[in-house]
């Protein structure tokens, strides 16, 4: 499989180098031998080397030509200013800095403005350099539009990239294998669930299929496909465990309610699926509404545990129906967000809000958020864009105030190897300056050797293209470098007189960019994403704390319904942080001697708690106060696991050494300071970053969660097992009815332990224990189902946390920092 990819890969680059060659001779020969415009047969030639070769616009033939052509007129705009600012360098500085900013930022609006945005730079970059000539605009816009339109058509004709599968037909089939395991029509095993949900990971879905734009449909169907991987792999967990097995037999006379419920939660499923193909939302007559038939479902757990003449409730039948429970509420997300995806119109509000904001939002307003939720230090597209921003202004500026010769190939210099770490950086610059002075000494013995024959420079263009943007790409940066040198020696000396001083201003022009784009990558963000990811994992464990103590609150107050459910917006905005900043730190190299803690698992962590949060008082509120003993017990062991996170928080900051501390006070995770607004949705992390889509290299061996690492945040949710996960924790232990994994001060989470009390796994379904309350009436049944579903959710949170937990504090033992600091949040 790795060898036909790489095959692939090798053709594709082959057929991008006849395209882009193709289209830039054509213009080249056309305007400069045919009408004498060298301005135009310069832009023309520029053109599709700046948006075919330099610029990773993702996608098919087609799709590549409609990014093309929504560029082009931005293009045009940036010629426009950059032949109008040219007047002055620090005029030129000023619109380099704004330009550069604003593309590089252009990132969050997905894989295909981030693309296209190398070109649109460069656009600037050449027109923004003397002679300051106002009076060529005609043709350099001409020559632009030229390029630009034989580019896409070659695109599109001219052996064109096929298209991959779309994103909405993987997410059917995903769907559709749901179903059809939740109808027993198929048998599959945990590992072929998991691989099932894997496909849907962003990092195995073409760059251009990935739903990562700020649409309500891009938004809805990453947040679909984040409800399908977490369905899947919530059945791999009942499969493993034969839960699943059990379910679908209807072993136990005791288990009406799931009985009823399974049929519910796969029609809706085939639904989906259906609904997926066809590209239009399927109704099925007769059919409850998940949240209807969720409802009904809690109702019926509660009449038969309460109800005196029905049989016992054995532990374990009501921890299968907590496993239900928490598969019917992925298909629930998944149905709402479907059926979003596919109509894209706004909606009304849906519960909860906050998890579904976006589909009440104008487009205007999703945009927005977008746009200013990325505008924090604490987000890496917006270390990203003012690092390059940086690098570029400054670069104009020394080319400017030195008057360096061709100053153009400064700026090109900086773009083409600036790297997100200073490590990258240095080892991409070290390979193009030896393979700058290679080119440059060939381009200079050609350029004596040939003198002011340019017919001669004519023959070797059109094969020096196509060597050049096949084998440079093929053979690495050093081959590039040394090539293009090349390439751009034989063109300018078509273009005016040149010697072999052309090829000395090359490498000067090389040496200073990088020098440059080195220094900056030095005072901006050296580590990359690897110090953020921690600051961002922090901050999201300090947000979820609350939720893990709030939802018992509501859970337990007194009267029911009294106290409200905790806020998750803090805590989603975090979380799409802690996603975008996870995202660029799977596409940099691990340091040397790195241990690589787990984020994917506290990832996995993060979204179950949000998830429990939102539908555990949904849901799970009880009709009667639960008794003060078991009201104490389950704040108690929510503040065990709640004081977990917060220590893991600690760790992540103060115990990580060179690579993690954070090197001032720590964010508060209430929201306030700065949070990224562009919460919920399902916004996959990928915002037009970078991707490698190689394996994860945090993964463990001992965890079944960590699959490869994830890139957005709708993959993130895919590993957790919902409220009944029993998951395997770091000692390898698998919780049953009345065990426990220890939590944090070496406790047990057990919310139940009125009803373990009696032994064994059975449980009253009678009046509580004690028998009638003072004055002879009788005490308010028990909420078995309330207090089975939130001590399956503190259970399984303890486990991936501590799992986490004892990564990271291994991480810092064997790397010596600062002692850490473990504290509370001062409030909810």
């Amino acid at each position: 499989m790795r060898a036909e990819s790489s095959r692939a890969e090798r053709a594709q680059i082959v057929h991008r180098s006849l395209r882009v060659t193709l289209t830039a001779s054509a213009g080249f020969y056309t305007f400069l031998y045919g009408l004498d415009e060298p301005v135009l047969a310069l832009y023309s030639l520029f053109a599709p080397i700046a948006l075919g070769l330099l610029s990773p616009v993702p996608g098919s033939g087609r799709q590549r030509a409609a990014v093309m052509l929504k560029a082009l007129p931005v293009g045009l705009v940036l010629v426009t200013l950059g032949t109008v600012l040219a007047v002055a360098t620090w005029a030129a500085v000023a619109g380099m800095l704004v330009v550069g900013f604003a593309l590089a930022y252009a990132a969050v609006a997905g894989p295909r403005p981030a693309g296209a945005a190398p070109g649109l730079q460069l656009f600037y970059i050449l027109a923004c350099f003397p002679p300051y000539a106002p009076d060529t605009l005609g043709p350099r816009l001409a020559g632009l539009t030229t390029g630009v339109l034989l580019l896409a058509l070659c695109e599109v004709f001219l052996l064109p990239q096929p298209p991959g599968e779309t994103y909405r037909h993987s997410l059917a089939r995903a769907v559709a294998t749901a179903g059809d395991v939740l109808a027993g029509r198929t048998v599959l095993t945990p590992e072929a669930l998991r691989a099932e949900g894997a496909r849907l990971r962003l990092s195995n879905v073409p760059p251009a299929e990935r739903p990562a734009g700020p649409r309500r449909a891009d938004r809805a169907l990453s947040q679909a496909g984040t409800a399908a991987r977490r369905l899947l792999e919530q059945l791999a967990h009942l499969t493993e465990t034969g839960q699943l097995r059990d379910l679908l037999r209807a072993a136990d006379r005791t288990d009406s309610p799931a009985r009823w419920l399974l049929p519910q939660v796969a029609g809706r499923c085939e639904e989906c699926a259906e609904g997926l193909r066809t590209g239009h939302a399927v109704a099925v007559p007769g059919t409850r509404g998940l949240d209807e038939a969720i409802g009904a479902f809690q109702d019926m757990r509660v009449r038969q545990t309460a109800d005196p003449a029905a049989d016992e409730v054995p532990v374990p039948v009501l921890r299968r129906q907590a496993g239900l429970l928490a598969a019917a509420e992925s298909v629930r997300v998944l149905e709402i967000s479907v059926r979003v995806a596919l109509d894209g119109r706004r909606t009304p509000p849906i519960e909860p809000r906050e998890l579904f904001w976006y589909t009440e939002a104008s487009a205007p307003r999703l945009w927005l958020r977008r746009l200013v939720g990325n505008m924090t230090p604490r987000s890496v597209q917006f270390h990203n864009a003012v690092r390059i921003a940086l690098a570029l202004g400054a670069a104009r500026l020394v080319a400017g105030a030195l008057d360096l010769t061709h100053g153009f190939w400064v700026l090109l210099a900086v773009l083409t190897l600036s790297r997100t770490t200073v490590v990258e950086t240095w080892t991409a610059i070290r390979a193009a300056v030896a393979g700058n002075l290679v080119g440059a000494v060939a381009a200079g013995s050609l350029l004596i050797g040939v003198g002011q024959h340019t017919d001669i420079d004519a023959v070797l263009l059109v094969p020096g293209m196509l060597i050049a943007f096949a084998l440079g790409p093929l053979l690495g940066i050093a081959w590039a470098q040394g090539l293009f040198t090349l390439v751009v020696a034989t063109a300018f000396a078509q273009i005016a007189p040149a010697s072999w001083q052309l090829a000395e201003a090359r490498i000067v022009d090389v040496v200073t960019g990088s020098a440059i784009g080195l220094l900056c990558g030095l005072l901006a963000w050296p580590a990359g994403a690897r110090r953020e990811v921690r600051r961002t994992m922090a901050g999201l464990l300090r947000a979820c704390g609350p939720l893990i103590e709030g939802t018992a609150t509501t859970l337990t107050a007194v009267p029911p319904g009294s106290a409200p459910p905790a806020q998750t917006l803090p805590a989603l905005r975090r979380l799409r942080l802690a996603e975008s900043a996870y995202a660029q730190f799977r596409s940099e190299p691990a340091p040397e001697g790195s241990s690589g803690a787990d984020w994917h698992a506290l990832l996995i962590a993060a979204h179950q708690i949000l998830l429990g949060a939102q539908w555990l008082p949904r849901f799970d509120l009880p009709r009667h106060a639960l008794p003060p003993t078991a009201a104490e017990r389950a704040k108690s062991d929510a503040r065990t696991v709640a004081n977990l996170a917060y220590r893991l928080a600690a760790l992540c900051v103060d115990g990580g050494g060179g690579t993690g501390g954070s090197g001032g006070a720590a964010d508060r995770g209430d929201g306030s300071g700065r949070g990224s607004l562009d919460g919920g949705g399902g916004d996959g992390a990928e915002g037009g970053g970078r991707d490698t889509g190689d394996a994860d290299r945090n993964a463990h061996s001992g965890s079944r969660n960590t699959d490869g690492g994830s890139l957005d945040g709708g993959d993130a949710g895919g590993g957790s097992g919902g409220a009944g996960d029993g998951s395997r924790g770091a000692d390898g232990g698998s919780r049953g009815a009345g065990g426990g994994s220890r939590g944090a001060d070496g406790r047990s989470p057990d919310v139940c332990g009125e009803g373990r009390a009696k032994g064994a796994d059975r449980v009253a379904v009678g009046p509580a224990e004690g028998g009638p309350a003072p004055g002879g009436t009788p005490a308010p049944p028990l909420p078995l189902p309330t207090l089975v579903d939130l001590d399956s959710w503190l259970t399984s949170l303890t486990r991936q946390l501590s799992r986490v937990e004892a990564e990271l504090g291994a991480e810092s033992r064997a790397r010596p920092g600062r002692p850490m600091s473990f504290r509370r949040p001062a409030g909810p």
